[in-house]
């Protein structure tokens, strides 16, 4: 597969996959304002640090208001990581390969991208409006995943789209546990309580863990939280299923190169030590501190792919060699 195409299809998953965290990430303060007491004031600037948009939200805006954050997590289009601006990247690296993926896959993309461009104004939206947005976004991505298992060939291109997504979503899992952190700096003195609790849910809801966490686990405690989104090697969004299922997908990509794979050898090393990680360890080492140092090993987790299947290498030449006549 040509280093173009499989670099498209990859970053066609991503995108999709981090439009649909986006939205599950407003999700999460929309859940803590209902089950909050209505003597708890409100916080959106969390959502801008926990993914480091932040800096550049304050080059356009004065405040982190919910309006403010809202309309530049999801329409903006100076934001690069915007709900419309990721669905528009992910158009366009579809169209790039539309030989390639199938015409379900490019239809439904096109359709969804072209809906959400033309909405009406959405400074104006209330907080129903806003949930069934988000609600849309995420059923739509999930639909386009269901299409990708329903009609892609098992090959190297439906290896590349798991490649991206799972990657993906493993960053944005760690930010929805670290984004506790950045809830409660205003007031730590809250950890422990049922408010704590409540945030613990919130974030457990809007990934789609709450269900399964309870079959899981019968009482609410952080520790166990942190044990099913991170360690988890059966839940499809904990961090340690969604790199086990990128290392497989890197395996079957390399095939006989596996051993000389760098790609393969950072994620197998990552994943490897989570593996042998206890809940005990994450929280004794700092919940925080330990989310930003996965994101960064996750990223160079994505370093090393590109370097192995994207980068374009010059073409080695050896003393004595000619062009063919």
């Amino acid at each position: 597969m040509l280093s173009r195409v499989a670099n498209s299809i990859y970053w066609m998953n991503r995108y999709i996959e981090r439009a649909e965290n986006y939205a599950r990430f407003m999700a999460v303060n929309f859940n803590l304002i209902l089950d909050m007491p209505p003597s708890e004031k409100e916080q959106w600037e969390p959502l801008l640090i926990a993914n480091a948009d932040h800096h550049l939200f304050q080059e356009y805006f004065d405040a982190p208001t919910r309006d403010a954050v809202l309309q530049f997590m999801s329409f903006d289009q100076r934001n690069p990581n915007s709900i419309l601006q990721c669905f528009k990247q992910a158009r366009e690296n579809a169209r790039s390969v539309r030989e390639i993926i199938t015409k379900e896959m490019w239809e439904h993309l096109n359709e969804f991208y072209l809906h959400i461009k033309e909405l009406p104004n959405s400074r104006a939206w209330k907080m129903g409006e806003w949930q069934d947005f988000f609600n849309e976004v995420k059923m739509a991505s999930q639909l386009f995943y269901g299409i990708i298992d329903s009609t892609l060939t098992r090959n190297e291109s439906w290896h590349f789209s798991r490649l991206g997504r799972f990657i993906e979503r493993a960053d944005k899992t760690s930010r929805f546990v670290d984004i506790k952190y950045f809830i409660l700096l205003p007031n730590v003195d809250a950890i422990g309580t049922n408010l704590d609790l409540l945030q613990w849910s919130a974030v457990l809801k809007s990934v789609s863990a709450y269900n399964m966490y309870r079959q899981a686990f019968r009482v609410l405690k952080p520790e166990d939280i942190v044990d099913f989104l991170v360690l988890d090697r059966y839940f499809p969004r904990s961090i340690y299923y969604c790199l086990s299922q990128a290392e497989q997908s890197l395996l079957s990509i390399s095939g006989k190169e596996a051993p000389l794979n760098k790609a393969l050898k950072v994620v197998g090393k990552l994943r490897s030590e989570l593996e042998y990680t206890e809940p005990s360890e994450i929280i004794e080492a700092g919940l925080h501190e330990y989310m930003d140092k996965f994101q960064q090993r996750n990223n160079e987790v994505g370093a090393a792919i590109f370097e192995a299947y994207f980068a374009l290498k010059p073409v080695e030449t050896f003393p004595g060699d000619r062009l063919e006549q």
